[in-house]
C-alpha cells in the first residue's frame, strides 16, 4: 500500500541560502499541519531545521504519529573536492535517522542545486551545451556512488538520487546518463513528477523506463503557463517558483491518474511525498497541503 507524506519544502523550508530564510515557518507548526492535513510521514528538511538529537527528533514525530522517510542531502557532485564533505554530510544525516529508529528511510541525494548560474538561469530550458563533459560525468557519478556506498556500509540505509531543475541532472537525457553510469544496486532514483516535467519530460514515460530503479517518489505538479511567463520575463529558477511553476496537484500538466495506475501496475509499495516547493512567505501552505491531500484521495490513495 502506498503511503502519503509531505515535506517541509511545501512550507517554504528550502535548502537554498535565501534572504527570505527569516520567514521560514518553525518545524513544530509544519509537523502539526502535516498531521492535521492528513499525511502520515515527512522528510527531515535542511540539516538543523528539525532537532538533530535522535531522541528529540523521534519524540516530536511520535507525538504526532508521523514517520520519517528520508532527508535531502545536496552535494556539488561535479566537483571532486566536494565529495569528502558530501560523504560526511550524508553520514551525519543517516546516523541521525538510524539512531532515531528510521532505518528504512532514504538519503535523497541531489546536486547543489541553484549554485551554478547558467543552470539556475536556464532551468526548464537546458541545452546539451550547458551540460557536463564526459570527464565531469565520471566525477559526478563516482561521487554519487561513493556517498551511497558509505551510507549503505555504515547504516544499511539506501540512497536515491533526486534529479532537479537548476542542477546538472535535470533533463531526461541527463537522468539517463547518470543512471547508466551508476550501479543500480547502490543508487536508486527518486522520481519527482514536477521536476521531470519542468525538465522537459513526461513522468509516465520515466516510470515505464526506470521501473524498479525507482525507490522513492515525489508528487509535484508543473504549470507550463508559469514556466512560460517566467521565460518571457527572462526569469531564473527562483522566479519560476515565485510564479507558481510547482502548482497544486491536479492544476498543472502532470497526469497523476496515469501515474497512479502505473505505480499500481509496478506494485510500488512505498512512500509518495507531496512537495509543492514555495519560497518562504509565499501563500498559505496548510491550505495547499489540504487541497493536495484531497486531490490524492480522489485518485484512490
Amino acid at each position: 500500500m502506498m503511503k502519503i507524506a509531505n515535506a517541509p519544502c511545501s512550507w517554504g523550508a528550502l535548502e537554498f541560502d535565501l534572504e527570505e530564510k527569516s520567514e521560514e515557518i518553525g518545524f513544530e507548526q509544519v509537523l502539526d499541519e502535516i498531521k492535521e492535513t492528513g499525511y502520515i510521514g515527512t522528510e527531515l528538511g535542511d540539516w538543523g531545521y528539525m532537532p538533530t538529537t535522535p531522541g528529540l527528533l523521534k519524540a516530536e514525530l511520535d507525538k504526532r504519529h508521523l514517520e520519517l522517510l528520508g532527508a535531502f542531502v545536496p552535494v556539488a557532485l561535479a566537483k571532486t573536492d566536494r565529495h569528502e564533505a558530501g560523504v560526511s554530510s550524508a553520514l551525519k544525516v543517516a546516523e541521525l535517522m538510524f539512531n532515531a529508529g528510521y532505518k528504512n528511510s532514504f538519503i535523497v541525494l541531489a546536486d547543489d542545486n541553484g549554485s551554478v548560474p547558467e543552470r539556475t538561469k536556464n532551468a526548464g530550458r537546458i541545452t546539451p551545451a550547458m551540460g557536463l563533459t564526459e570527464e565531469q560525468w565520471k566525477v559526478y557519478a563516482g561521487g554519487a556512488e561513493r556517498i551511497a556506498k558509505a551510507v549503505k556500509d555504515a547504516y544499511g540505509i539506501k540512497t536515491v538520487f533526486h534529479h532537479h531543475c537548476a542542477g546538472y541532472v535535470e533533463t531526461p537525457a541527463e537522468i539517463d546518463k547518470l543512471m547508466a553510469l551508476t550501479d543500480p544496486k547502490l543508487l536508486g532514483l527518486c522520481l519527482d513528477m514536477g521536476h521531470y516535467a519542468f525538465g522537459g519530460g513526461d513522468p509516465a514515460t520515466a516510470l515505464k523506463k526506470y521501473g524498479d530503479r525507482i525507490w522513492h517518489v515525489h508528487f509535484k505538479d508543473y504549470s507550463p503557463d508559469a514556466a512560460q511567463a517566467s521565460q518571457e520575463a527572462n526569469g531564473d529558477y527562483f522566479d519560476a517558483i515565485k510564479r507558481g511553476v510547482f502548482c497544486e496537484l491536479g492544476k498543472g500538466a502532470v497526469d497523476f491518474q496515469s501515474i497512479v495506475k502505473l505505480l499500481e501496475d509496478m506494485k510500488y509499495n512505498d512512500w509518495i511525498v507531496v512537495e509543492q516547493d514555495i519560497l518562504p512567505g509565499m501563500g498559505n501552505p496548510k491550505i495547499c497541503a489540504q487541497a493536495n491531500r484531497d486531490y490524492i484521495k480522489s485518485l484512490g490513495l
